[in-house]
């Protein structure tokens, strides 16, 4: 473990020393995503103004989860962006070599090689709404700790689900679309899950678990209703997906032969 952290502190220096080099496209991406999560709270703030609640659910309940589903998203993101290349580029040109032939785990110098400082839009927006919708739950000392707890497993979710997906490059060279339909399905849980229809929540409760990243745990903070499932559903699928993850992670690497010239 102290080899991995003095690992990552390397690469996120050689990356501090890239964005130095093109300043101005750190701070459009930064901008960017910045905008893109504040005009999805601003539609939702001019929708909620004409309709006060959303099947009971009030405006500030519904920022609280949309915070809370900003936060493990945006670490995911902060951390192991660079798992999108592998599904998009890095197997299909041949590129995924230089992984197998260091003396360092692929998955983890992989996921280490970048570091993604635009996430810290998400992350920003994320503890903003938290903060600002934190009226909306009553704090004990209970809550606070599953809260911290619930962090790291709602991120695990999070990247269980791109290791897999990228994985399917191992066999079909590219697998960006697979990741990209995936991965697209996260923002269905930054709402509150009873607005949908009985088969869209199946999946991303059982199939595609993004639910429990955010509705599950920040529908128990919220009301203190049912923590076994909430929060113990939560460790449950998030250690479930990661082995699953690694599994087919690990078969994918089996499978891999380089590209041909």
């Amino acid at each position: 473990m102290t080899r991995f952290f003095r690992l990552e502190k390397v690469f996120i220096k050689q990356y501090f020393k890239q964005l130095m080099e093109y300043k101005a496209d750190f701070i459009t991406g930064l901008i960017g995503f910045s905008l893109t999560q504040g005009l999805s709270l601003l539609f939702l703030g001019v929708l909620m103004s004409k309709i006060p609640s959303l099947k009971g659910w009030t405006l500030s309940q519904i920022y609280f989860i949309y915070g809370f589903a900003l936060i493990p998203k945006g670490i995911d993101h902060l951390f192991t962006d660079n798992l999108w290349a592998v599904g998009q580029r890095l197997v299909y040109k041949g590129d995924f070599d230089k992984y197998m032939t260091r003396p360092l785990n692929p998955l983890l110098h992989v996921a280490m090689e970048v570091f993604q400082l635009d996430a810290l839009g998400e992350l920003l927006i994320g503890i903003a709404l938290l903060i600002t919708s934190g009226g909306a739950v009553e704090w004990t000392p209970v809550k606070i700790l599953l809260f911290i707890v619930s962090i790291p497993f709602a991120t695990m979710i999070y990247t269980a689900i791109k290791i897999a997906a990228s994985s399917m490059a191992f066999w079909i060279r590219r697998s960006g679309s697979i990741m990209y339909v995936f991965y697209s399905m996260n923002s269905f849980t930054q709402y509150p899950l009873t607005i949908y229809n009985v088969g869209v929540r199946f999946v991303v409760s059982f199939l595609i678990p993004f639910a429990f990243t955010a509705y599950y745990p920040a529908h128990y903070f919220l009301t203190g209703n049912n923590p076994a499932f909430n929060i113990g559903g939560l460790v449950i699928v998030s250690i479930v997906a990661m082995t699953l993850a690694l599994l087919i992670w690990n078969h994918g690497l089996r499978a891999y032969e380089s590209a041909g010239s």
